[in-house]
Parts: C-alpha cells; sequence; structure tokens
C-alpha cells in the first residue's frame, strides 16, 4: 500500500515539475516534456520504444513511438528547456558554490546512420572513437554532496552550425552565469586552460578556478616563467592527506601545498594567485585562481578541496550516462539526440534536486531509497539509489492513463493547480 501511495505522489511531482519546465511550449510539446521525463525515470532508458512502453497506452506500441519521435524533432525544445533548468538550479547557487564545467563524450563506436557523427576522444578507454561530445554544468558546495545539474548539452564537430569548442564552452558559460552571477565560483579542469576562456572570465569578474597545463606563461613579479617552472619552485609549507578510490581501492595520498601570487601577461593589472599540490602525480597539480589568497593553511586547502570536489562530480557525469543509458542512445537525427539529453538532464535534475533536496518530500526519497534492492545498502552516492528506486516503484505500480477526449486534460490536471 505505502510503495503505491510513493508511485502516485512520484507521478505527481513528475507531472508537476514537467509543467513548469515546460510553460510556454505548445500542448504537444509540453505534453511529449512530461512523458519524456516520466518514460525516462520510469524504464531507466532513453530508448524511445522503452519510453513509450512505459506510458501503457491503449493503442499500438509503434503509434506511440511515431508521436514521441515527431515532437522530439522540434527545434525550439531545447533551448526553452535549457532556459527553464538553469532559471530552476540558479535558485540553489550561493555565493561560494562550485560551478563545475565538465567536457565528456557519447562513444558510438558501432553507429553509421547518425547523423553528425565526428571523432571524439573516449574519456573511458583513452582512445579516439565515433560520438559526439558533452558540455555539462553541475553545481555543488565545497566537499558537500547536494549536485544541481544545471546545464547540458550534445554537440557535434562535424554538425553545420557547430563553429569551435570554445564557443560551446562559452555559450554554457554565459548562460548560467546570466542567472546565478555574481553568485558562484566557476572550477574547470586543465581543458578550460585557453585564452577565450580568461577573455570572458575576468572582464566580466567571474571568479574561477581553473587547472594549468604548465605551459601557460604567467608573470612571477617581473620574471614571465613557465607555470610548470613557477610550481616546480613554489615553497610548500603545508601538508595533509586525503584518501581517493583509484581503481576501486582506497589509497592514501600525502600531499603538501602552497602558492605564488602571479598575473597573466595579457591582464597585468589582475592579482591572481597560482595554488600548487605535490603528491597526486609526477607533476604537481596547478590551480590558477582568482580568489584572494594569503598565508593561511584553511583558505588555500579551501581551493584545493574545490578542486577535488570537482573529482567527486565525474560521478555525476557516470550517474547520468549509466542509470540512463545515454551511451546507447539511439534516435538517427541530430535534432533529436539534442534534444533527448536535455531531456535526460532535466530527468537528472528531478532525482537530484526535486526528489532528493526538498524537505517536503523526505519522506518520499526515503521510500525510495527503500525500494532500490542493493545487495550492499545505499552508497554515499546516493543518485544511483534514487533512479533505481524511481524505476522500481514505477515498475511495480506503472501508469495508468485513460483513453478517450479528456486523457489529456488528466495528464495536464496537476498543471492548472501549481503552487
Amino acid at each position: 500500500m505505502m510503495i503505491a501511495q510513493t508511485a502516485t505522489r512520484l507521478r505527481e511531482q513528475i507531472a508537476h515539475f514537467s509543467g513548469n519546465l515546460s510553460r510556454g511550449l505548445c500542448k504537444p510539446a509540453r505534453r511529449l516534456v512530461q512523458e519524456a521525463i516520466y518514460g525516462i525515470q520510469a524504464r531507466q532508458s532513453v530508448h524511445l520504444t522503452e519510453i513509450a512502453r512505459s506510458l501503457e497506452e491503449k493503442i499500438p506500441l509503434i503509434k506511440t513511438e511515431n508521436r514521441l519521435s515527431r515532437n522530439l524533432a522540434r527545434p525550439n525544445l531545447r533551448l526553452s528547456l535549457q532556459d527553464a533548468l538553469v532559471s530552476q538550479g540558479a535558485k540553489r547557487i550561493h555565493e561560494n558554490t562550485l560551478l563545475i564545467l565538465d567536457l565528456s563524450d557519447v562513444v558510438k563506436p558501432y553507429a553509421k546512420k547518425m547523423e553528425c557523427l565526428a571523432r571524439v576522444r573516449d574519456g573511458s578507454e583513452g582512445k579516439i572513437a565515433d560520438g559526439y561530445w558533452l558540455c555539462q554544468v553541475i553545481g555543488v558546495e565545497n566537499e558537500g554532496n547536494e549536485i544541481t545539474p544545471l546545464y547540458g548539452e550534445l554537440y557535434s564537430s562535424s554538425a553545420q552550425d557547430f563553429v569551435s569548442e570554445n564557443r560551446e564552452i562559452l555559450r554554457a558559460l554565459r548562460q548560467v552565469s546570466e542567472e546565478v552571477k555574481p553568485r558562484g565560483i566557476w572550477v574547470i579542469d586543465r581543458g578550460g586552460d585557453r585564452g577565450k576562456l580568461y577573455e570572458e572570465l575576468i572582464p566580466h569578474g567571474l571568479r574561477f578556478i581553473v587547472r594549468q597545463m604548465g605551459d601557460r606563461h604567467l608573470l612571477l613579479g617581473r620574471r614571465r616563467e613557465l607555470a610548470l617552472q613557477i610550481a616546480q619552485d613554489c615553497p610548500l609549507p603545508y601538508q595533509t592527506q586525503v584518501v581517493r578510490e583509484v581503481k576501486g581501492k582506497e589509497q592514501i595520498f600525502h600531499l603538501r601545498y602552497g602558492f605564488r601570487a602571479v598575473r597573466l601577461p595579457e591582464y597585468r593589472q589582475v592579482e591572481l594567485f597560482l595554488v600548487v599540490v605535490q603528491g597526486l602525480g609526477e607533476t604537481p597539480l596547478m590551480l590558477l585562481t582568482n580568489l584572494p589568497m594569503r598565508r593561511n593553511r584553511r583558505l588555500i586547502w579551501w581551493v584545493v578541496s574545490a578542486y577535488l570536489t570537482r573529482w567527486r562530480v565525474e560521478e555525476t557525469i557516470r550517474f547520468g550516462k549509466q542509470s540512463y543509458q545515454v551511451e546507447d542512445i539511439r534516435v538517427l537525427t541530430y535534432e533529436r539526440l539534442r534534444n533527448l539529453v536535455v531531456l535526460v538532464t532535466a530527468a537528472m535534475f528531478f532525482t537530484a534536486v526535486v526528489l532528493g533536496a526538498k524537505m517536503k518530500l523526505f519522506i518520499l526519497a526515503s521510500h525510495v531509497l527503500k525500494a532500490a534492492k542493493r545487495l550492499f545498502g545505499i552508497p554515499d552516492f546516493r543518485y544511483y539509489a534514487l533512479s533505481d528506486g524511481i524505476r522500481e516503484i514505477l515498475s511495480r505500480f506503472p501508469r495508468r492513463s485513460p483513453s478517450g477526449p479528456n486523457r489529456f486534460l488528466y495528464e495536464q490536471q496537476y498543471l492548472l493547480f501549481e503552487t
């Protein structure tokens, strides 16, 4: 009985969330958003066939699938949903929330007919393969556990409208910054150590922590030196140790860290700091930041831990890919691919934010966690368990929509009474 009630509340919350997200779209598009988010959650799949099955319609399955496919091709869907997600997520971004910008990939090694396939680097295998790029922005508190998926965009370097990777990164950065500014601190891996990005961050007063490749020239006083040389000569007066999982095993790292005041040759008037960490590898970890530094262990470690938090967010990326089988995505056209990825981001937002963060849904979240059948309990990264639990509940008590002329009214009834 309790699971049945939970299933009903889950459907209500999905309908309410989908209605808020799709406000302003036409009626068929709003219906698609609700059905797609529900189906992705209920089946943990991005296959249109599986989404269609979850809807339990009293018509041939192929007709449901065709309707989903037809509406998924809407060109304005992706941008509208992205705007709504960023707007909703921005409410959770505080002054020092980390804004993790990540570039990853969706590899399709066996696909031949998918539109705009490009060559990408498979991050898990370290090889070049066919696929697409993903640009994502996720909010998280330093050393915190609660995530906020803010932005998710699939793109291809072989698409007709593709200009450059810089343009894709800047588009994500600008869209999120416009909503959250001046709150948040951008944390970007070494792929973000590029002049075009600093041209956006520094003039607009955005705070940042960017990992360095080591081959960038910085000004140390009046001397122009490579970042790696500055890092190798940097005093490291502070020490600590951290535990990180490496290939499934916990490993202890003994770290030494410190900083040097530096400047970019292009922005001599802007004071920056190179935070240096030794002990995570042969090459020191180098973090360029405009956050004010001084000889204070806690202050310097805050910057280091912010970057280490970025490593943990990589698990979020895997969560989205694995829980919803993103790399098994099969729609053939580029527009449908891009729209479906935004809908997956919306499904992640529902699981991570709507279900997991609101206090009034605490009991609902606990029921979902209990429903996830795991041999070794609920892991610290509980979004997998939440996703599994949602699927378990909705599969035991599937959706039963009435047929006939009042059907769409039924599907939209929660939208009429939003609070």
